[in-house]
């Protein structure tokens, strides 16, 4: 860790937003952490002062004894409060992406590697998250960020800060790690079908009767024909499907965001993000199709994240 100059160590930014993030883990030392009085340790201040006036005037030994010991707590818990945070070590995890309107959870990872337990230790902005690291442990929590659009969502500076153990000093570290995710967008409310296969013509120019193909599927609804179930979705519990077929198709079903219906390119893709989940749920092979990306046809965990991520990351 290379050396601030004296004008770069006291910018208030630091104090705020932590210094620029760097790669591998971060160790909490002097450099990192900052501490202020709270409102409670400025009250015991003036309890001190205050004493110290009464012993000065009465000329009192005992009140002049008891202003010094005040004092003296005062000032040793700076360092208490310091080593609540020092020597730290703080590691980002692995983020799940989202879809917009979520909540983001971003990992962190926090270990104590010294013999010293670590009580009390918050994140600012999760009054509820309170940590007590044991001596020589390691533990997990999270970050949380609303994720209210789509692409990558920065979890931006997370502060950690504790007033152990009198709550006269809150000691912070603010901290700016690579920590991001990835935000679909938000799927379509409306249950439109899936798009149909375009139709076309065999290679001599006559449609092969009897060889109809598939090319979707839809809500299985009175009077369909019992053939036309999907029975594999069925087993797996994802509902009930009928297959649509027609004449002589490619069997290809493709996402066009170009034929997709919307007023805007976001409501096209949040209804590409619906077919894409539908169309993976029912087990079809389908493509994606974007201005400037192109996905084959295929199934499976992997392709679908991999449409998910075209969506979220398309730019006009």
């Amino acid at each position: 860790m290379s050396a601030l100059a004296l004008k770069e160590r006291f910018r208030i930014s630091r104090f705020v937003r932590g210094e620029p993030p760097a790669p591998g883990p971060v160790t909490l030392n002097h450099r990192r952490i900052f501490i202020l009085p709270t409102l409670r340790g400025l009250g015991f201040v003036l309890l001190a002062a205050l004493l110290f006036l009464i012993a000065f005037v009465y000329n009192n030994n005992l009140v002049y004894l008891l202003s010094f010991l005040l004092a003296s707590i005062f000032f040793i818990t700076t360092v208490h409060s310091f080593k609540s945070l020092s020597g730290l070590v703080i590691r980002e995890g692995l983020c799940k992406p989202v879809f917009a309107g979520e909540t983001a959870a971003f990992p962190l990872h926090i270990d104590n590697p010294s013999a010293q337990p670590r009580p009390q230790i918050r994140i600012a902005g999760q009054a509820e998250t309170a940590l007590s690291l044991p001596p020589d442990s390691q533990t997990q929590t999270f970050v949380y960020r609303s994720a209210d659009k789509r692409g990558w969502c920065e979890a931006g500076t997370v502060t950690l800060y504790s007033t152990f153990p009198l709550g006269l000093f809150r000691a912070w570290s603010p901290l700016r790690l690579n920590l991001k995710v990835l935000v679909y967008p938000k799927p379509a409310m409306a249950a439109l079908p899936l798009p149909q296969a375009p139709l076309g013509s065999s290679p001599e120019g006559a449609s092969r009767k009897g060889h109809d193909d598939f090319y979707g599927l839809k809500d299985y609804a009175a009077g369909d024909s019992i053939k036309h179930i999907h029975w594999k979705a069925y087993a797996k519990g994802q509902g009930v499907f009928s297959k649509q077929y027609g004449g002589d198709s490619s069997g290809e079903l493709w996402l066009d965001l170009d034929g997709t219906p919307g007023y805007d390119a976001e409501e096209r893709l949040c209804q590409l993000c619906r077919w894409v989940l539908d169309a993976d749920k029912a087990g079809l092979n389908y493509g994606l199709c974007l201005p400037g990306t192109r996905l084959t046809p295929d199934s499976g965990i992997l392709h679908r994240q991999s449409c998910l991520e075209a969506l979220a990351l398309y730019r006009q």
